[in-house]
């Protein structure tokens, strides 16, 4: 019966996997369409390559750091319970590839290839898993901490702040080291557009990315028997919030409203497993809103060239979600309880300050040493040398 159950838990997590690894594919096609034309191979190229990247930085030294194991023992070792711990860690390397993805969209248009090839290896390595072991795995004191504190730890069912906050506020470290684009601001604060050059490849990215959501988020139960129809449905109701809301505050643009899903998913995370779907309805509502005023803020009057808006979208709606689960996960608002304002906070702090404080490290060290962006002229004739192969071989 143990091994039917165990096998049954592979599989439940094995198809997990699956569907969040698909969301990479909704991470490169939200890019593609975004970007400028003459940058749409890169958005490909750096969405994929980051992901093998991530698998080895995750699988010799990410994952142990979070959680304590190793896969240097043998194969037959590593298939005890069917393999639990393997789909395991393939569930959560999805999750931790997100991050390299995240910054990806921050960074586009004039970010060199290798030095954020060689960020990936270490953001996913190291600074990725010293928040993940935090919050799920081996390093407890953070969560020993609160407990004693506050009687309640620091609640993150899927990620809002592991995850999505971690991998937003890492790419503002980026951003800002980087500079904005050429030709993005004039010398006398004028502001000119880059508007997205494939509006249906956009959505597409978009659609992709909120169907693998729900594996992102229900099946991060990692066990057949944790499966919670809640989840499912608070998923539902923040992403139906984040459409509605940024449909009305971003005045029926249609990149704000492919993104109020996106924003609203990304919130929900934290609490999707306590919420009342009440409670996720207005936590995904926020963030919807939340996502199209902070990006507008960014764009046009703080001269952030955050190309994809992943800042305002993943750092910020990330850190309202994490936040609204010790709100709206309390039972005194319908909640199922066993979380707390001040752990969230805390939580959600913290989070923000390693990813802040990873990023400058990693994104500084590798500007001092290596730089980080093309030159202006590589920068107009398209961010990568990928395009030019591409090319060269079309003329040939």
């Amino acid at each position: 019966m143990e091994s039917l159950r165990s096998g049954n838990d592979v599989l439940f997590v094995l198809l997990g996997a699956i569907m969040v690894l698909a969301m990479h594919a909704g991470f490169a096609f939200l890019e593609v369409g975004t970007v400028r034309r003459k940058n749409q191979v890169n958005a490909l190229v750096k969405i994929i390559t980051d992901f093998a990247m991530s698998t080895i930085a995750y699988f010799f030294i990410g994952y142990g750091l979070a959680y304590g194991v190793d896969f240097f023992s043998a194969a037959s070792t590593l298939t005890e319970k069917n393999g639990y711990e393997l789909v395991k860690f393939f569930f959560l390397l999805t999750f931790a590839a997100a991050i390299p993805a995240i910054v990806s969209g921050g960074i586009a248009e004039r970010a060199r290839f290798y030095p954020q090839l060689i960020a990936t290896a270490f953001l996913v390595a190291f600074i990725y898993p010293l928040f993940e072991g935090m919050v799920w795995g081996q390093i407890s004191v953070l969560q020993d901490w609160l407990q004693a504190r506050y009687e309640f730890g620091f609640h993150d069912f899927a990620g809002s702040i592991v995850v999505h906050a971690m991998g937003g506020w890492i790419a503002l470290t980026a951003v800002l080291l980087l500079g904005s684009r050429h030709g993005r601001y004039g010398k006398n604060g004028e502001i000119f557009a880059h508007p997205p050059s494939n509006i249906p490849f956009l959505a597409l990215g978009a659609w992709i990315l909120t169907v693998g959501w729900f594996g992102f988020n229900v099946m991060s139960a990692q066990a057949v028997e944790g499966i919670s129809g809640l989840v499912a449905v608070n998923s539902l109701m923040a992403m139906v919030g984040g459409i509605l809301t940024a449909l009305i505050v971003g005045r029926n643009d249609p990149g704000f409203i492919h993104n109020g899903p996106l924003a609203g998913l990304v919130a929900v995370c934290a609490g999707s497993d306590v919420m009342h779907p009440l409670g996720a309805l207005v936590t995904g509502s926020v963030a919807g809103a939340l996502f199209v005023i902070t990006f507008t803020l960014t764009q046009n009057r703080w001269k952030i060239d955050d190309v994809l808006g992943v800042w305002p979208l993943h750092g910020l709606c990330g850190a309202w979600g994490g936040i609204a689960a010790g709100i709206f996960g309390m039972t005194s608002l319908g909640g199922m309880g066993g979380v707390a304002f001040m752990p969230q906070l805390i939580g959600t702090l913290a989070g923000i300050a390693i990813a802040l404080l990873g990023g400058f490290i990693v994104y500084g060290l590798l500007k001092m040493l290596m730089g980080l962006r093309l030159s202006q002229e590589q920068e107009y004739q398209g961010a990568d040398l990928t395009i030019h192969k591409i090319a060269s071989m079309t003329d040939d």
